[in-house]
């Protein structure tokens, strides 16, 4: 078997690489184990050296690590740069505070001494997409190495050449060999690695048909999983919100990554009292966006990573249509080489169709009327889906009263685009999935909290 990369801008094939056989697979677990054994004694100080060593490489070479993005995936090279530094970002953030995370927590009881340790678990697998394709491996490996596990990872099969990237940093950075690993393999064979008796855990970014997949396996192996699965973020627009900057965010919002992002903004619920005017503005900054080469350092918008990714979020569109949707901008598939697809605006949006209930992953917006505020967050929870949200409004407090009591969703943004942040937990509900990456609370997800009782 095989695993071709393929050019999404022209449609021309890149590289053909060889998947891993059987053998390969059993060294670069095996590898893993044997360099968890020795890492796992290594202090934090050594750690944070090799860790803060892969943030300075990213940086050294962010340019060529931008290029492969946009080669492999389409990502315009401006915002893989953004990408690369985020990286680095998350290198130097767990390397400087994991072990402040990990120190142990002492609690009163009737012991002489009691406490709380955190102690890892082992190897975790980290099966990971293609839309953030170094981000959604650092922000998994960075804490989860500087707790002291190992990792092997599956990367998305249209990716191979920025997986193969990102585990040469990790060896150039002076890990020891085998602590990540790196497996090409192809989807269907990616799930029986979790029944392999050296990975103890497993990490799963992608679709819920994949999170299911992966947890019914680990599930029956009892192995702890974490999950971060779609989205159909909610952006709710008050009447009272500054429309101007609002409609900035929401585009900027909508179109990061030329959509492809869980956390990108997907359904506008608008009071009534200002749809009008939000669907004029929208229409206009969405017309302003340059699609083109991924290559070219002033494109915004490149095309999507996979023809087949084009064309299911086509039908998405059409059937939208057929239901009532009215279309205000795009929504036709252009001529010529490569997976583009242009911005796109639907109106008169509402449930049961595609735009309203599934995850339209790629420039598709949305956009719903809301009669007022109660009937806005109860449109924006009406979702199977629960990793972001946002609302806009001059009243703070009452968009903070929103956020953090209505919205249905892990992360909840007020005047301003759903992001991650490695300050700040990351992760949903419902079928947006479980646990939680990036912080205090990520860096745990995969360490064993035992209980010290000394009498």
């Amino acid at each position: 078997m095989a695993i071709q990369s393929i050019n999404p801008a022209t449609g021309e094939k890149i590289h053909l690489y060889e998947e891993a056989s059987p053998e390969e697979i059993e060294q670069t677990l095996q590898s893993a184990d044997r360099a968890f054994a020795e890492w796992r004694e290594t202090d934090f100080s050594k750690r944070a050296m090799l860790l803060k060593a892969a943030g300075e490489l990213l940086r050294k070479d962010a340019g060529d690590y931008a290029k492969l993005m946009a080669l492999e995936m389409g990502k315009p090279v401006s915002q893989g740069h953004d990408e690369v530094e985020k990286c680095a970002w998350a290198c130097d953030y767990f390397a400087e505070n994991a072990e402040r995370f990990l120190a142990p927590e002492p609690f009163k009881t009737d012991a002489s001494a009691s406490f709380v340790a955190f102690k890892p678990l082992g190897v975790v697998l980290a099966v990971m997409p293609w839309n953030f394709p170094f981000w959604q491996v650092f922000r998994a490996a960075a804490p989860a190495l500087m707790a002291g596990n190992a990792m092997v990872l599956k990367h998305a099969s249209n990716v191979p050449g920025c997986a193969l990237a990102i585990e040469k940093i990790f060896r150039d950075a002076g890990f020891p060999v085998g602590l990540f690993g790196n497996l090409l393999l192809g989807k269907e064979r990616a799930d029986s690695l979790v029944d392999h008796p050296v990975i103890k855990a497993a990490t799963l970014t992608g679709s819920v048909a994949a999170g299911r997949a992966i947890a019914s396996r680990a599930g029956k192996a009892l192995k702890k999983t974490v999950l971060e699965l779609g989205g159909s973020d909610p952006y709710i627009v008050l009447e009272d919100a500054n429309l101007e900057k609002t409609v900035e965010t929401c585009v900027a919002a909508r179109l990061v990554n030329g959509g492809q992002s869980c956390i990108a903004a997907k359904r506008f619920i608008v009071h009534k009292a200002v749809r009008t005017e939000f669907e004029k503005l929208f229409v206009e900054r969405m017309k302003q966006q340059k699609t083109g080469d991924p290559l070219d350092e002033s494109v915004t918008m490149g095309p999507m990573a996979r023809e087949d990714l084009r064309g299911e979020l086509h039908k998405q569109v059409e059937r939208s249509i057929a239901q009532g949707a009215k279309l205000l901008l795009g929504g036709t598939v252009p001529e010529g080489k490569g997976f583009f697809y242009p911005p796109t605006v639907l109106t008169d949006v509402r449930k049961r169709m595609p735009a309203f209930d599934e995850e339209t992953f790629g420039p598709v917006a949305a956009i719903i009327e809301a009669a007022d505020e109660a009937e806005a967050i109860r449109m924006a929870n009406d979702s199977v889906f629960g990793l972001g949200a946002a609302v806009f409004t001059r009243d703070i407090a009452r968009g903070q009263r929103i956020a953090a009591e209505e919205l249905q969703a892990g992360a909840c943004f007020v005047n301003a685009a759903v992001k991650s942040d490695p300050r700040l937990p990351f992760g949903g509900i419902k079928e947006s999935g479980y646990g939680r990456e990036l912080s205090v609370f990520g860096i745990r997800e995969f360490v064993n909290v035992k209980t010290v009782f000394v009498k």
